[in-house]
């Protein structure tokens, strides 16, 4: 029986890129720093010759048939930093990933704003290879209501194996952000809602699958891995991680130990 797997590396991501082989992995999910104020960083042009690196190692280790996701935002102070839009030129320009989809998270908890239209929602870019890359449509099918489908079921136009399926999400996804309450809080800032980083896996990954994320942050990508019959490799600079990676296994009912 297949025993999936759990590495946690706490190290910079271009060291640990280099010793992944060639075309080893099904799934490479990215939250990756973009604000460079926050860095060591002073220069735009500085944020992306680093972002190359890694761009170019993903695609070297990203099976054929894999998918890339990468989430992202837009800077608003007025100057050009590193972000989302940034890397989606240059990715279009200067490599061989094609852009398969672009996503919105819509959430309806956010900042409120004055000078700007308050932000709710976050764009995420989904690239590949090439056409042939892995989908798993039903994987992630949302359900009609029942008067939907039962107004569906009567419509002898429509195929009612898909309608009991379910419907395609969109590419605009409803699903609200992490509060300070909630349940799922390991402690790090940016933390995703593993409701998120569960539709990601199931549908761009197949069961017994590696993802990678090599800017780990909260490791939420690891716990969802595990719960959905995926390995993951996770890789990030800050120590702390390790204490986010055990704080979720402690949410559940799997044992971190199993699966080192």
């Amino acid at each position: 029986m297949h025993k999936n797997t759990i590495k946690l590396i706490i190290d910079d991501c271009l060291n640990v890129l280099e010793t992944l082989p060639n075309e080893s992995v099904d799934l490479i999910l990215l939250d990756p720093p973009y604000n460079i104020s926050l860095t060591d960083w002073d220069i735009f042009t500085d944020y992306i010759s680093w972002a190359q690196l890694w761009i170019t190692e993903a695609y070297r280790v990203l099976k054929k048939n894999g998918n890339c996701i990468i989430f992202g935002g837009t800077q608003f102070e007025g100057k050009k930093t590193g972000d989302l839009y940034e890397l989606i030129h240059y990715i279009r320009h200067n490599t061989k990933f094609n852009i398969a989809n672009t996503i919105v998270w819509y959430y309806k908890n956010g900042i409120s704003a004055k000078r700007f239209f308050a932000n709710r929602h976050e764009e995420i870019i989904w690239i590949v290879k090439n056409k042939n890359y892995y989908f798993d449509l039903d994987a992630v099918r949302v359900p009609y209501n029942e008067e939907t489908k039962t107004l569906y079921l009567k419509d002898k136009r429509l195929n009612p194996e898909t309608i009991e399926k379910g419907k395609n999400p969109t590419n605009v996804w409803e699903i609200g952000r992490l509060n300070g309450n909630s349940k799922e809080r390991v402690g790090h800032p940016t933390q995703k809602p593993k409701e998120l980083i569960r539709r990601i896996i199931r549908g761009l990954s197949p069961e017994n699958g590696q993802v990678l994320d090599f800017f780990a942050g909260s490791c939420v990508t690891g716990i969802v891995a595990i719960e959905e019959k995926r390995s993951a490799i996770l890789c990030d600079t800050d120590p702390l991680a390790k204490d986010y990676l055990k704080k979720h296994f402690d949410n559940t009912f799997f044992n971190l130990d199993d699966f080192l």
